[in-house]
Protein backbone atom coordinates (compact mmCIF):
# COMPACT_ATOMS: atom_id res chain seq x y z
CA UNK A 1 0.00 0.00 0.00
CA UNK A 2 0.79 3.23 -0.73
CA UNK A 3 1.84 5.60 1.92
CA UNK A 4 -0.08 8.71 2.68
CA UNK A 5 1.91 11.84 2.16
CA UNK A 6 -0.03 13.78 5.05
CA UNK A 7 1.63 10.94 7.40
CA UNK A 8 5.03 11.01 7.28
CA UNK A 9 7.84 13.11 9.51
CA UNK A 10 7.50 16.08 7.03
CA UNK A 11 3.28 16.57 7.95
CA UNK A 12 5.14 17.61 11.26
CA UNK A 13 7.90 19.92 9.45
CA UNK A 14 7.11 23.78 10.66
CA UNK A 15 7.70 27.09 9.62
CA UNK A 16 10.21 28.42 12.21
CA UNK A 17 9.67 31.96 12.16
CA UNK A 18 6.40 31.97 12.10
CA UNK A 19 5.91 29.54 14.85
CA UNK A 20 8.76 31.48 16.89
CA UNK A 21 6.36 34.76 16.16
CA UNK A 22 3.34 33.68 17.31
CA UNK A 23 4.71 32.01 20.62
CA UNK A 24 6.48 35.18 21.39
CA UNK A 25 2.64 37.11 21.10
CA UNK A 26 1.47 34.55 23.21
CA UNK A 27 3.96 35.24 26.11
CA UNK A 28 3.74 39.20 26.12
CA UNK A 29 -0.18 38.41 25.75
CA UNK A 30 -0.29 36.48 29.13
CA UNK A 31 1.87 38.38 30.72
CA UNK A 32 0.08 41.63 30.13
CA UNK A 33 -2.90 40.15 30.56
CA UNK A 34 -2.08 39.21 34.17
CA UNK A 35 -0.05 42.59 34.91
CA UNK A 36 2.39 40.26 35.92
CA UNK A 37 5.91 41.36 36.68
CA UNK A 38 7.70 38.50 34.80
CA UNK A 39 8.06 34.73 34.59
CA UNK A 40 9.51 32.43 36.28
CA UNK A 41 10.67 29.14 34.38
CA UNK A 42 12.10 25.73 35.75
CA UNK A 43 15.13 25.10 33.76
CA UNK A 44 15.87 20.59 33.36
CA UNK A 45 19.41 21.25 30.40
CA UNK A 46 16.47 19.75 28.21
CA UNK A 47 14.91 20.79 25.15
CA UNK A 48 11.03 21.80 26.43
CA UNK A 49 12.83 24.14 29.24
CA UNK A 50 15.58 25.59 26.77
CA UNK A 51 12.81 26.81 23.79
CA UNK A 52 10.37 27.57 26.49
CA UNK A 53 13.14 30.19 28.40
CA UNK A 54 14.91 31.51 25.01
CA UNK A 55 11.44 32.22 23.82
CA UNK A 56 10.48 33.92 27.22
CA UNK A 57 13.47 35.98 26.81
CA UNK A 58 13.00 37.08 23.86
CA UNK A 59 9.22 38.36 24.02
CA UNK A 60 10.18 39.87 27.98
CA UNK A 61 13.79 40.20 27.70
CA UNK A 62 15.78 38.98 30.32
CA UNK A 63 15.23 41.18 33.08
CA UNK A 64 11.52 39.85 32.91
CA UNK A 65 12.73 36.24 33.37
CA UNK A 66 13.73 34.02 36.42
CA UNK A 67 15.21 30.04 35.68
CA UNK A 68 15.33 28.03 38.87
CA UNK A 69 17.25 25.07 38.82
CA UNK A 70 15.89 22.25 41.59
CA UNK A 71 17.90 18.91 40.80
CA UNK A 72 18.04 15.86 43.49
CA UNK A 73 21.97 15.39 42.92
CA UNK A 74 21.62 12.12 43.58
CA UNK A 75 19.41 11.88 40.31
CA UNK A 76 19.62 14.92 38.66
CA UNK A 77 23.52 14.56 35.79
CA UNK A 78 25.54 17.21 36.49
CA UNK A 79 25.77 17.28 32.77
CA UNK A 80 22.11 18.46 32.31
CA UNK A 81 22.59 21.43 34.85
CA UNK A 82 25.54 22.24 33.49
CA UNK A 83 23.43 22.55 29.77
CA UNK A 84 20.70 24.76 31.97
CA UNK A 85 23.20 27.16 33.53
CA UNK A 86 25.51 27.69 30.00
CA UNK A 87 21.82 28.53 28.77
CA UNK A 88 20.83 31.26 30.95
CA UNK A 89 24.19 32.21 31.14
CA UNK A 90 23.92 33.11 27.04
CA UNK A 91 20.96 34.28 27.66
CA UNK A 92 21.63 36.93 30.07
CA UNK A 93 19.15 35.74 32.80
CA UNK A 94 18.75 35.54 36.81
CA UNK A 95 18.65 32.03 38.21
CA UNK A 96 18.30 30.13 41.43
CA UNK A 97 19.61 26.72 42.05
CA UNK A 98 17.93 24.66 45.10
CA UNK A 99 18.63 21.41 45.58
CA UNK A 100 15.70 19.80 46.50
CA UNK A 101 16.81 15.89 47.56
CA UNK A 102 16.55 17.49 51.88
CA UNK A 103 12.71 18.33 51.26
CA UNK A 104 12.48 15.19 49.36
CA UNK A 105 13.72 13.50 52.69
CA UNK A 106 11.82 15.49 54.93
CA UNK A 107 8.62 15.09 53.91
CA UNK A 108 9.01 11.11 53.17
CA UNK A 109 10.49 10.88 56.95
CA UNK A 110 6.95 12.37 58.31
CA UNK A 111 4.98 9.86 56.26
CA UNK A 112 4.08 7.23 58.44
CA UNK A 113 3.58 4.64 55.20
CA UNK A 114 6.03 1.46 55.24
CA UNK A 115 6.03 1.07 51.73
CA UNK A 116 6.73 4.45 49.41
CA UNK A 117 6.34 3.42 45.94
CA UNK A 118 8.81 5.15 43.43
CA UNK A 119 6.05 6.74 40.83
CA UNK A 120 4.79 8.31 44.04
CA UNK A 121 8.09 9.41 45.36
CA UNK A 122 8.82 11.14 41.63
CA UNK A 123 5.30 12.64 41.59
CA UNK A 124 6.58 14.34 44.68
CA UNK A 125 9.52 15.67 43.23
CA UNK A 126 8.06 17.21 40.59
CA UNK A 127 5.51 18.62 42.85
CA UNK A 128 8.06 20.05 45.20
CA UNK A 129 9.40 21.39 41.99
CA UNK A 130 6.46 23.50 41.48
CA UNK A 131 5.68 24.67 45.44
CA UNK A 132 9.42 26.36 44.68
CA UNK A 133 8.04 27.72 41.59
CA UNK A 134 5.03 29.53 43.01
CA UNK A 135 6.64 30.48 46.29
CA UNK A 136 9.29 32.68 43.72
CA UNK A 137 6.15 33.41 41.70
CA UNK A 138 3.79 34.89 44.12
CA UNK A 139 6.93 36.64 46.21
CA UNK A 140 7.70 38.58 43.22
CA UNK A 141 4.35 39.10 41.31
CA UNK A 142 5.73 36.63 37.67
CA UNK A 143 3.97 34.26 36.38
CA UNK A 144 5.04 30.44 36.26
CA UNK A 145 5.62 29.54 32.60
CA UNK A 146 4.79 25.28 31.70
CA UNK A 147 7.50 23.65 29.46
CA UNK A 148 4.86 20.62 28.46
CA UNK A 149 4.83 19.54 24.70
CA UNK A 150 1.07 18.50 22.72
CA UNK A 151 3.33 14.85 22.47
CA UNK A 152 3.78 14.74 26.36
CA UNK A 153 -0.01 16.31 27.14
CA UNK A 154 -1.80 14.06 25.00
CA UNK A 155 -0.77 10.86 26.62
CA UNK A 156 -0.61 12.39 30.15
CA UNK A 157 3.10 12.14 30.98
CA UNK A 158 3.16 14.74 33.11
CA UNK A 159 2.74 15.07 37.23
CA UNK A 160 -0.79 15.84 38.02
CA UNK A 161 -0.14 19.43 40.50
CA UNK A 162 3.02 18.80 39.33
CA UNK A 163 5.11 19.96 36.50
CA UNK A 164 1.23 19.84 34.73
CA UNK A 165 0.16 22.37 37.20
CA UNK A 166 1.19 26.12 35.63
CA UNK A 167 -0.01 29.51 35.07
CA UNK A 168 0.27 28.96 30.88
CA UNK A 169 1.85 26.72 28.19
CA UNK A 170 3.67 28.20 25.10
CA UNK A 171 4.52 25.20 23.51
CA UNK A 172 1.31 22.47 24.10
CA UNK A 173 0.18 22.59 20.68
CA UNK A 174 3.85 21.56 19.31
CA UNK A 175 4.42 18.03 19.29
CA UNK A 176 7.89 16.70 20.85
CA UNK A 177 9.84 16.54 17.16
CA UNK A 178 8.31 20.03 16.19
CA UNK A 179 9.63 21.33 19.70
CA UNK A 180 13.28 19.96 18.38
CA UNK A 181 13.10 21.65 15.56
CA UNK A 182 12.31 24.88 16.80
CA UNK A 183 15.21 24.38 19.24
CA UNK A 184 17.51 23.91 16.06
CA UNK A 185 16.14 27.65 14.49
CA UNK A 186 16.39 29.50 18.06
CA UNK A 187 20.31 28.22 17.55
CA UNK A 188 20.45 26.05 20.23
CA UNK A 189 23.22 23.66 21.37
CA UNK A 190 22.91 20.49 19.29
CA UNK A 191 23.11 18.50 22.34
CA UNK A 192 20.37 20.13 23.89
CA UNK A 193 18.50 19.52 20.47
CA UNK A 194 19.77 15.48 20.56
CA UNK A 195 19.60 15.45 24.21
CA UNK A 196 16.94 12.13 24.90
CA UNK A 197 13.87 13.35 26.57
CA UNK A 198 13.57 12.45 30.51
CA UNK A 199 12.23 13.98 33.70
CA UNK A 200 14.82 13.24 35.83
CA UNK A 201 12.62 12.07 38.07
CA UNK A 202 14.97 8.83 39.37
CA UNK A 203 17.87 7.71 38.73
CA UNK A 204 18.78 6.66 34.92
CA UNK A 205 15.13 7.75 33.57
CA UNK A 206 14.36 8.43 30.10
CA UNK A 207 10.96 8.70 28.57
CA UNK A 208 11.28 6.43 25.82
CA UNK A 209 11.53 3.23 29.04
CA UNK A 210 8.34 4.37 29.95
CA UNK A 211 6.08 5.53 26.20
CA UNK A 212 5.24 2.98 23.83
CA UNK A 213 7.30 3.91 20.86
CA UNK A 214 10.26 6.79 20.45
CA UNK A 215 9.19 10.37 19.89
CA UNK A 216 9.31 10.17 15.54
CA UNK A 217 6.95 7.49 15.62
CA UNK A 218 5.00 8.59 18.72
CA UNK A 219 3.85 12.05 16.89
CA UNK A 220 3.20 10.49 13.80
CA UNK A 221 0.58 8.27 15.53
CA UNK A 222 -0.91 11.16 17.80
CA UNK A 223 -0.94 13.57 14.23
CA UNK A 224 -3.05 10.84 12.86
CA UNK A 225 -5.21 10.23 15.53
CA UNK A 226 -6.19 13.76 16.64
CA UNK A 227 -5.40 15.88 13.70
CA UNK A 228 -6.23 13.63 10.66
CA UNK A 229 -9.24 11.54 12.51
CA UNK A 230 -7.86 8.04 11.34
CA UNK A 231 -8.86 4.71 12.87
CA UNK A 232 -6.70 2.56 14.92
CA UNK A 233 -6.23 -0.11 12.11
CA UNK A 234 -5.91 2.49 9.07
CA UNK A 235 -3.02 4.66 11.18
CA UNK A 236 -1.24 0.83 11.92
CA UNK A 237 -1.23 0.14 8.70
CA UNK A 238 -0.11 3.58 7.30
CA UNK A 239 2.87 3.39 9.34
CA UNK A 240 3.34 -0.32 9.85
CA UNK A 241 4.00 -0.75 12.69
CA UNK A 242 1.45 -2.82 15.37
CA UNK A 243 -1.86 -2.15 16.11
CA UNK A 244 -1.21 -2.94 19.89
CA UNK A 245 0.93 0.14 19.90
CA UNK A 246 -1.69 2.83 18.47
CA UNK A 247 -4.39 0.78 20.61
CA UNK A 248 -1.90 1.26 23.83
CA UNK A 249 -1.27 5.07 22.93
CA UNK A 250 -4.81 5.50 22.80
CA UNK A 251 -5.43 3.82 25.90
CA UNK A 252 -3.01 6.37 27.55
CA UNK A 253 -4.95 9.18 26.03
CA UNK A 254 -7.94 8.14 27.52
CA UNK A 255 -6.70 7.20 30.76
CA UNK A 256 -5.16 10.60 31.50
CA UNK A 257 -8.58 12.57 30.49
CA UNK A 258 -8.23 13.78 34.51
CA UNK A 259 -5.06 15.39 33.76
CA UNK A 260 -5.88 17.26 31.01
CA UNK A 261 -9.41 18.77 32.62
CA UNK A 262 -10.87 21.03 35.18
CA UNK A 263 -11.54 18.65 38.04
CA UNK A 264 -15.08 16.92 38.27
CA UNK A 265 -18.10 18.87 39.88
CA UNK A 266 -21.62 18.29 40.60
CA UNK A 267 -23.22 20.98 38.49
Amino acid sequence: MQKRKDLSIEALRIDCQKVEHEIIEFIKRMVREANAKGVIVGLSGGIDSSVTVTLCVKALGPEKVLGLLMPDPKITPISDMDDAKNLALKLGIKTYTIPIDAIVKTFLDYIPLEEKERISIANLRARIRLVIDYFFANSLDYLVVGTGDRSEALIGYFTKYGDGGVDFLPLVHLYKTQVRQLGKCLGLPENIVRKPSSPQLWKGQRATDEIPVDYDTLDLILYAMFDLKMRDKEIASELSIPLGIVREVQRLYNESMHKRAYPPRLR
